[in-house]
């Protein structure tokens, strides 16, 4: 069974980020994939400060432990809003609503799922996964979808409706889930994703200021297919240059040339 999975045109580990990936058969496993390159991390959680991080959080906290603002919107979260853990087929019937809603609130370039797609792709989740939806009233206004490794949680996918933010459904659910996992099931940490190289959000900085994740500093590294290689060596050193265009094509040439600065900046602080 293939250690890789295919995600937006490139593979990634199925493994967790402090783990070692095998990649002696990288190029065979990009051909095989029909991936442009392969990406994973190295040296996770090391003291070193690099420009490619994991935002996670393994501090078990209790309500009190937050700050005085914190708490009191969790409060407010947690009075307006239902938090619960569900089957797989809640999130499949109810939850394209609150995906399609915050997708269309993002600053990308990438395009949402159909309804169809978003379905078939839950439906077909391999692995151990766990789904907490978030309710006002009878209405799910967000949801979480957590992939579970062993005693560790990453909250792969997280979605907010953004007509319902004024509820605090955030507060509640971060509350909620880290009280699951950290204090409750003691995982060695949950995972809010790596650095966003494709778009700006705010999430890792809302949760780092109000729910204490840190940055776990990393190395990344990027191995390409041939043609994407030698497209990098080329475009590389006009990439000042593209960066002032936003449109088509060019959009998705400026985040791989965003990637490749942060791997060499990577590599230049070993």
């Amino acid at each position: 069974m293939s250690s890789w999975r295919k995600y937006n045109g490139a593979i990634i580990p199925k493994c967790l980020p402090h783990e070692d990936i095998d990649i002696h058969d990288i190029d065979n496993q990009i051909q095989s994939h029909n991936a442009f390159f392969a990406r994973w991390v190295s040296n996770f959680d090391q003291e070193k400060k690099t420009e490619f991080w994991y935002v996670i959080c393994d501090r078990i906290m209790d309500l009190q432990d937050y700050s005085r603002n914190t708490r009191s919107k969790i409060r407010r979260g947690l009075k307006h809003c239902k938090v619960k853990k569900v089957e797989k087929k809640e999130i499949i019937n109810k939850g394209f609503y609150s995906y399609v809603s915050a997708f269309n609130n993002y600053n990308t370039h990438l395009v949402p799922k159909s309804e169809s797609e978003f379905k078939f792709e839950i439906e077909n989740l391999k692995g151990n996964w766990d789904f907490w939806a978030i309710y006002k009233g009878s209405l799910m206004i967000g949801y979480s979808q957590n992939k579970i490794i062993n005693n560790y949680c990453d909250y792969s996918t997280i979605k907010f409706h953004p007509n319902y933010l004024k509820f605090y459904p955030s507060y509640a659910l971060f509350y909620t889930m880290n009280q699951y996992y950290l204090n409750e099931k003691e995982f060695k940490y949950v995972n809010d994703g790596a650095r966003s190289i494709s778009h700006k959000t705010n999430i890792q900085d809302f949760l780092i200021e109000k729910f204490c994740f840190r940055k776990a500093y990393c190395n990344l590294h990027i191995h390409y297919s041939k043609k994407i290689k030698l497209l990098i060596q080329i475009l590389y050193p006009l990439r000042h240059i593209l960066s002032i265009f936003s449109f088509g094509l060019i959009v998705k040439l400026n985040i791989l040339l965003n990637q490749e600065f942060i791997r060499r900046s990577c590599e230049t602080r070993n």
